[in-house]
């Protein structure tokens, strides 16, 4: 099992949980700070000799996952060790505050790189293993501060930029994957971290109650793709876009008809309509 950005947090908390289940981790950390820059392979080794000291079955890498390059090695080296790669979980990534006058290419670029790019390229390099030992489980990080619009905050369009890529890739690469038992999903996860400037125990929405959700999606128990589990304060919710019935997309939307703008604002009410989830707890 791989897992990035194991070092802090909520990393840390699932590499607890799955080996005490009795999985075998490799922990990945860059050692960044918090605002996702810098470097310190002390930060995954300490994470693991924590774990060690635990009787845990782990072993840290460090480096960078900021290209393709970086991303295609990390996996060949867990190979090389272990010689098969059963689960990916892409933990890695941070929160960057920029209001939309003030983001730089720079930042959108190292947000998207973090959270869309290299859970692409790592999941690409394991791809090949994966198949040839008949499946495999990958994991995605997204957020609910990009899918619902109640929850977005000002100053996170990278951000919820980069988590809606996470989504859309999830959703392909669950298609891609069904046929060779590969079943990719992703975690939506709230926890107070060093993310929240927590740096104590918490006393409520702690990385140890999302843990159990992440291990399942990286388990032969979970066999379909293309979900976002939403997890906090021991609670759990999955989720997915779905087509309304009887749709024939893309010629027949099942929408409203119009033929001018004035048609459409007219209609509006119509169609724009909110679509309520029904959910018992």
């Amino acid at each position: 099992m791989l897992l990035t950005g194991a070092g802090r947090g909520l990393g840390l908390a699932y590499a607890r949980y799955l080996t005490a289940l009795g999985a075998t981790v490799v922990l990945q950390d860059t050692g960044a700070d918090q605002s996702g820059y810098g470097e310190d392979a002390a930060v995954a080794e300490t994470a693991a000799e924590r774990l060690r000291d635990e009787g845990a079955r782990v072993h840290a890498v460090a480096g960078a996952l900021d290209s393709h390059e970086h991303c295609h090695h990390l996996i060949e080296k867990v190979l090389e060790r272990h010689g098969r790669l059963d689960g990916l979980i892409h933990n890695a990534g941070w929160v960057a505050h920029q209001e939309i006058e003030g983001i730089e290419p720079a930042s959108f670029d190292a947000m998207m790189t973090i959270a869309a790019k290299a859970p692409l390229w790592l999941a690409q390099a394991a791809w090949p293993a994966m198949k040839a030992a008949g499946g495999g489980r990958i994991v995605l990080t997204t957020s609910c501060r990009a899918i619902y619009p109640q929850y977005v905050q000002k100053g996170l369009a990278s951000y919820a930029a980069a988590k809606m890529a996470a989504l859309g890739i999830v959703n392909v690469l669950a298609r891609e994957g069904a046929p060779h038992n590969i079943v990719v999903n992703a975690v939506s996860p709230v926890a107070k971290t060093r993310m929240w400037g927590v740096k104590d125990e918490p006393e409520e929405l702690r990385p140890d109650e999302v843990a159990p959700g992440v291990a399942f999606l990286v388990s032969e128990a979970c066999i379909e793709g293309g979900w976002v589990l939403r997890a906090a304060n021991g609670q759990f919710h999955a989720t997915r876009a779905t087509e309304a019935e009887e749709v024939d997309y893309p010629r027949d939307l099942r929408g409203v008809c119009a033929t001018s703008i004035d048609d459409i604002a007219a209609n509006w009410s119509r169609i724009a309509l909110p679509a309520v989830e029904p959910r018992s707890a």
